[in-house]
């Protein structure tokens, strides 16, 4: 990377659109710059996300082209990002815009459909609408309205060759494919519904009414109900359509959220501040940079649409506002303010957009992913042979130089693997010592391994331990006095006792902060051994401790000391007991000894 960064430094300070090369010479990435010299030699210096470090090790070479302006880069770079779709910009994964619904006048019996776009056809287009679902929506809700058909049949070729279906006989259509069916009464139908379409509702009903007036004063009241019917039907479905193809008209609010695996952008659309409508869009990758990652979707999912809102409102300030709005108002011919909202209802809108785009990340992106990007991160931060799958992780815990104890903990696919877990008592030493202690442990744990044990077994991918690299380096010493080389770091904590690096047992650090993904799983890791070992240590003080108070009464073996606890449970309940209950399971001279010690215990420390 060395003549790469000199060859950035050497940049004029100029816009301009900069394009990055593999070592085939494929377009992976294009960009656009207010000075092309800071921005390009970003990219080689300091540290970045995980997509952005795999785009910088594929650079082989890059190639800019300056321009005057800012807004001619942000063309410039449109157009090449259309032409190349490089593999490493946010690309939209299809090219849908509002949909349209189309009604092919030139069959017969003209059918309705959704597309994306209007074609010079012959056909008739009707929206845009807000969106897929409700452009299907809008036509099931006409045929029922209209009474048209919705099956399967083609007219006229199967006019007359089936029994008509369900439809028909529950009063959804009028059965057309019965050969006595007059086609003309088919065309008003389609012209009915081509002016509920057209927003000539109004029209519509006095057309219809008049004829249900005309019906009725010729006595054919049936006629006239059905017309009644329709027109009900009709105004019912006035409103429901208003809303549908107005779902683009007014607001919409951006919300943009990244985890390990993916990110992806909600877009809510918004009508007199009720919501009507969302969009989601998912890439599988994190944002480096928020504000050129919302510039560069902006682009793509407004100017696939054609049609715009009043305002969008965004979750941050964008640099290239002003070129964007241009830019999209040329393409659109619709002039539209993108605002960051600082307060009010329209800062409401963008929350609820983030966490909508927070929860449909969280909902398609599984534990597996997750355990696969962080395990990704691991193999390349600390250079292993393999992805880490069993990570093993160590803690000593003690209270001065008594009852000293190790924890092991295990896991295995990103889980913990409990039944994996092992605990040690310490046994070559007396004193406080972790380091030693922490050798003891690690070479207990491998000669398990080396013996055959299949409760030690296999070998970890990684072996962590809970502290610096001293720690680390004992455990280090320890294996390779066995003849077993493993990958060992320790896991240093930063003032809140939260693991802020990694570190080898040389010293070199591996940050792991500005990895949430990772921060969060060896924090995790580190908490659940320290918790494992605390718990072990308590558990085996308490016994100790308390176990001790019955060794110091005369009269007190072995034997009497289990039927005591046996029968109590505890030193405590058995120092509660009156000497009468004692004799029932001691002899009465050692009784007396039992609560005489524990009631001049008790009179000594002011307790009676």
């Amino acid at each position: 990377m060395g003549k790469l960064a000199e060859k950035a430094l050497k940049l004029p300070e100029t816009p301009g659109v900069y394009i990055m090369l593999d070592d085939a010479g494929q377009v992976i990435y294009v960009g656009k710059a207010k000075k092309l010299k800071n921005r390009v030699s970003s990219y080689f210096r300091g540290s970045h996300n995980t997509k952005t470090e795999a785009m910088i090790s594929k650079i082989a070479d890059f190639n800019v082209i300056m321009v005057n302006t800012e807004f001619e880069a942000l063309m410039l770079e449109d157009s090449l990002i259309k032409h190349h779709m490089p593999k490493y910009n946010i690309l939209l994964k299809d090219d849908k815009g509002y949909p349209y619904i189309r009604l092919d006048v030139t069959q017969p019996y003209p059918r309705f459909s959704v597309v994306s776009h209007k074609s010079d056809d012959g056909a008739m287009y009707f929206g845009p609408f807000g969106g897929r679902q409700a452009s299907f929506d809008a036509i099931d809700a006409i045929r029922k309205a209209l009474k048209l058909p919705a099956c399967g049949k083609t007219f006229p070729k199967d006019i007359g060759k089936d029994r008509p279906c369900l439809n028909y006989h529950i009063g959804a259509c009028r059965g057309y494919c019965m050969p006595d069916i007059d086609k003309k009464l088919h065309d008003k139908a389609i012209s009915e519904a081509v002016m509920v379409l057209e927003g000539k509702t109004d029209k519509l009903v006095l057309q219809l009414s008049d004829e249900m007036e005309a019906a009725a004063e010729k006595l054919r009241f049936e006629e006239a109900a059905e017309i009644r019917d329709r027109i009900k039907a009709i105004e019912r479905l006035e409103t429901r359509q208003y809303a549908v193809s107005q779902a683009f008209a007014d607001t919409d609010a951006v919300g943009l959220f990244s985890n390990e695996v993916r990110s992806c952008f909600a877009v809510l659309h918004y009508v007199d501040g009720n919501l009507l409508n969302k969009d989601v869009e998912f890439f599988d990758s994190t944002m480096e940079k928020p504000d050129e990652a919302v510039s560069s979707f902006l682009r793509q999912y407004y100017a696939a649409r054609g049609v715009l809102p009043k305002t969008v409102c965004l979750p941050m300030k964008l640099p290239d506002k002003e070129q964007l709005e241009k830019f999209l108002e040329d393409k659109t011919g619709v002039k539209t303010r993108f605002i960051t909202p600082k307060s009010g209802v329209r800062l409401k809108f963008v929350r609820t957009a983030e966490l909508n785009a927070k929860e449909e990340t969280a909902r398609i992106t599984t534990h597996e992913e997750r355990v696969s990007k962080t395990a990704q991160w691991l193999q390349d931060a600390l250079n292993l042979e393999k992805l880490p799958d069993r990570i093993e992780a160590y803690d000593i815990s003690n209270t001065g130089s008594s009852d000293i104890v190790a924890s092991m903990t295990v896991f295995s696919k990103g889980r913990p693997l409990k039944k994996a877990y092992r605990k040690f008592k310490i046994k070559s030493i007396d004193t406080q010592n972790d380091y030693a202690s922490m050798a003891e442990t690690v070479t207990r744990r491998l000669q398990r391994y080396i013996d055959g044990d299949e409760k030690f077994a296999p070998l970890p991918d990684i072996m962590l331990i809970d502290g610096g690299s001293a720690h680390a380096k004992a455990a280090q010493e320890s294996a390779a006095s066995l003849g077993i080389s493993l990958p060992i770091f320790g896991m240093v904590k930063d003032d809140r006792h939260r693991t802020r690096a990694l570190i080898t047992p040389d010293g070199d650090e591996i940050g792991i902060a500005a990895q949430p993904s990772v921060f969060a799983f060896i924090g995790t890791i580190q908490e659940e051994t320290h918790r494992f070992a605390i718990t072990y240590h308590k558990t085996l003080h308490s016994k100790s401790t308390l176990v001790s108070e019955l060794d110091k009464i005369p009269g007190v073996g072995k034997k009497r000391k289990a039927d005591l606890l046996k029968k109590w449970g505890s030193v405590k309940k058995i120092a509660a007991a009156t000497e009468a209950e004692l004799r029932e399971v001691v002899p009465e001279s050692v009784a007396r000894a039992v609560h005489g010690h524990f009631n001049s215990t008790e009179k000594e420390n002011g307790q009676k």
